[in-house]
Order: C-alpha cells, then structure tokens, then sequence
C-alpha cells in the first residue's frame, strides 16, 4: 500500500519513492555470438514512478554470459552484474552491487522476457525485450549542468558535528573577488541524499549552487549523514538529527574567511524546508531562511494529501484511493499513540494485512509494491517517520524573526500549495520579512511541468527553472548583497 512507501517524506519530498537502485558503475565485456547475448530493455512502474532499464548481455570465449546494467533515467550506466545464469527457457541476472535480481521466462519467438525484479524487500513485474544497441535509452539529456571550468572555487571540505559525532563530506563554492561573500547552506529533501540531491537523473543543488555561486553567494551543500563520503547512520536520524547537522554546516560557513557571519542562512529543500524554520528558531546564528516546498501542516496531514493526488493522478480507482485513505488513518493512530515499537508492530500488522486482504488478487501484488508487510511496518515505525507524522511546524514558523522566502510549486502533488501556501503565510509573523508565494507551472522539484506528477521529473530536461533559481538569488542579494 502506498501508505508504506519512503514516498510520503516531505524527499526528497525529494522524491515520489526512495531511489529503486543504488548505483555504482563498471566496465563492460566483449562480444560473442550467443542466443541470449544483446541488449534488453523494459520499464519498471512504481507507484507513479517509470524507470526504464536496460540489460547488456555479452557472450564469453568460455561459453558463460557477462552483462552490465543501466538505469538511464537516474543517470547510471554499467553497472556490473554479478551472475548471469540460463536454465531452459528462464534466466537469472543478479546484480549484487544493488541487491537486485531479475528473473524471466523467454516468450515463444526467444525476443521477450516475462518476468520480475526484485531489490530489498520489492518485487516488481518487469518484461524485457531486445532491442538494438544503437536503440537502447540514453541517459536523459541535462542541459543545465554546468561543465567545468567553472567561474568560481569549489572546495571539498569536511565539517564536524561534534555533538552527535557525525562527520560531513560536502563542497563548498566560493565567488570569484574579495568577499565577504552572503552564504547558504543547502539541506537536502527526504531519503538518503548527496549533496547534490541526486535523483532520477536530476542534480537540483548541483545546478542551485552553480547558479547562485555566479551570482555572488557562497554555498556549502553536504552528504547526508551516512550518505557519500559523511559519517553517521542515517536510518537511526529525525529530522531533529538533519537540524543539527545543518547547524553544525552553518557554523563551519559563516568562520570561512571569504564569508560575511551576519550574511548566512539556510536553503531547505522539502524535508529540508521543515528543518529552515527549525533552526532557525534555535540559533541566532542563521539570519535567514529559504523554504523551497516547505510543509507548513502537520505529516500526517501532508501523507494523506499527497498520496491522494499522486495515486488520482496515475489513475487508480477512487475505491482504492479510499481504501488507502482508510488504511493509512488506522496505520498513523497506531503509531501515534503506542510509543513502543514493539508493542505497535503487531497491530500494524493486521491493520495492513487485512488491507491487503481485501484486495483482489490481481491487486495484491500491486499493493506490495513498497516492499513486503514486514519491511512496510519497520518503515511505519522507523524513527524518522513517528517524529515526521505527528511534528506540526505551524508553532515553529510562528517564532521565526529572520527574513523568510517561502516558495511553492504551482503543480507540486507532494507538498501542495492549496494545502501549505495560505497557513504559511497565516503563521509567518506580521513583523517578519517574510514572502510566500506560488510560482505558476513548477512541480515539486521546481521544474516546469505539464501536470506536475512525479513520472513527469525523470522525463523533463529541466532540471530547475530559471524562475525559480532568479527569485531566490534576487531575494537573496536584496538583503544581503553588495550595499551600493
């Protein structure tokens, strides 16, 4: 059920699932003549997410197969597989690096596989059929990634959080001149993200800090804790953990010499537009805040919304999306008022296993989509998600006193407008420097968008609209730009 899903995190909201594959790239193997050796390729559906997925097979002189894997709309290319083993009319690939494998029966004519890949806890329906390597998918085209040289410094740097013992891999870009220089600290959406917020092919802080670098602003960007090059475990954090580490990246740019301290703040994308105001309200340290999709209602509320939108807009049946809607209310009491884990699980359990139950059994398979019952109540009951369901930040943006730019997508299905906009600006304090508005056609990435459903983010060139990228450093610079 989507209830279950990493999907609700206001990832990374950044994204509409967690990233299905872990990438990691390798090189590729010779050609030989073989029946199955070629180029298959398929399209996984999850949620209202479409990954398409290609296979490159290769024959060796030995007689065994060897093939590389690609998964163009997150921008990854050979990635090795580990196993490649035919028996009769089925094969197996199994790619380790990933945890994935792929099991499929040739069709009559030996040109289509009907089968299912599997990773963690999801099994998905995926069909392969061989095509020519010249027609294989490319990775989509990115036009807005700069290529270097770049007009400014970029730096790697590392920054200690010494309070929860958490080391940060992140880079730092640095305007060309004498400084000092305004400065952001960028903080990720939802999920396990790098400091360029990868995903499905998209860099959005890659392409925000390249722009507003240009512009004349410092900008650190991070790893999340344990993602990349940072320490820490990500899986045991709440969004009160990613506030301190933002703090703690707040502090290592404002003691940067190129840097003016009474000139930085924080740029929070998603998730990372609940942790702005936040720490804000903690330290006088931050001067300003930027809130790109920044929820201003309770998780809960934000859950039930967004997978109702998402689910309409991928065309699933208003019964459906009421059972959902039911399930997912009886999920969230549980958790919110039994604190014990433990003791949760077992309701959790029934809860959704009679869902499931319920549904018909061409139905069923669709429902597990997110992973197994077992892996959605440890999702459920993860630590991050009890803090985010019940955390309401009404009452923290109601004490924030430093200049705040709140922006919303027009189309954004994961952090609506019509949901968050009009409380925003309700709680923003009449004696604040704050400004909410709704920029017209952008989606939740702030791309610009026909509908705004996430299977649009991996299919758009844009990366970041201009209007977007124009209005946070013009707002920016207006307080604390150059004076004169």
């Amino acid at each position: 059920m989507p209830a279950s899903t990493r999907t609700p995190r206001p990832s990374s909201f950044a994204l509409v699932i967690a990233p299905l594959l872990l990438l990691a790239p390798a090189g590729a193997t010779a050609q030989a003549a073989h029946p199955f050796a070629g180029t298959w390729q398929g399209t996984l559906s999850v949620q209202a997410v479409e990954l398409r997925i290609v296979f490159h097979i290769h024959a060796v002189p030995d007689g065994g197969l060897t093939a590389t894997m690609d998964s163009p709309d997150q921008g990854a290319t050979g990635i090795a597989v580990s196993g490649v083993t035919l028996e009769h009319d089925t094969v197996r690939i199994q790619v380790a690096a990933i945890r994935g494998t792929y099991v499929g029966t040739f069709s009559a004519d030996g040109d289509t596989l009907h089968g299912t890949w599997s990773q963690g806890a999801a099994s998905l329906p995926l069909d392969l059929v061989r095509v020519p390597e010249a027609e294989a998918a490319a990775p989509p085209e990115r036009p807005q990634e700069p290529k270097p040289p770049y007009p400014y410094r970029a730096e790697d740097v590392r920054v200690e959080n010494p309070d929860a013992g958490v080391t940060l891999a992140g880079t730092l870009t640095i305007p060309r001149g004498t400084g000092p220089f305004p400065g952001v600290v960028l903080v990720t959406g939802s999920g396990p993200q790098d400091r360029n917020e990868t995903l499905l092919g998209h860099k959005p802080f890659l392409i925000l800090a390249d722009h507003l670098t240009r512009q004349g602003i410092a900008v650190l960007r991070y790893d999340d804790r344990g993602v990349g090059g940072s320490t820490g475990d990500f899986g045991a954090a709440t969004s009160e953990d990613f506030t301190s580490d933002a703090l703690a990246a707040l502090s290592f740019l404002r003691n940067r010499p190129e840097v003016d301290p009474n000139g930085v703040g924080i740029i929070g994308h998603s998730e990372g537009g609940l942790i702005a105001p936040i720490a804000a309200v903690r330290s006088d340290a931050v001067k300003f805040i930027v809130m790109l999709a920044g929820p201003a209602v309770r998780g809960d509320e934000i859950i039930l919304y967004q997978g109702e939108l998402i689910a309409r807009a991928a065309g699933v049946s208003e019964k459906y999306i009421e059972l959902n809607q039911h399930t997912q209310r009886a999920l969230f009491k549980v958790v919110q008022e039994e604190p014990d884990t433990a003791a949760a699980a077992p309701t959790l359990r029934e809860i959704l296993q009679s869902a499931i139950d319920s549904l018909p059994a061409d139905e069923r398979e669709k429902a597990l989509q997110g992973g197994s019952v077992d892996a959605q109540i440890k999702r459920i009951n993860s630590p991050w998600f009890r803090f985010f369901l019940t955390y309401d930040p009404r009452p923290t943006l109601e004490r924030v006193r430093v200049p705040t730019l709140a922006l919303f997508g027009e189309k954004d299905m994961q952090v609506p407008d019509e949901q968050n906009a009009a409380p925003m600006r309700a709680e923003l304090a009449d004696d604040t420097d704050a400004t909410v508005t709704v920029l017209p056609g952008l989606n939740h990435l702030f791309q610009t968008a026909e509908t705004g459903a996430p299977t649009e983010y991996a299919r758009i060139a844009e990366t970041m609209s201009p209007t977007a990228l124009n209005t946070i450093s013009r707002w920016i610079l207006d307080r604390f730009g150059p004076k004169g």
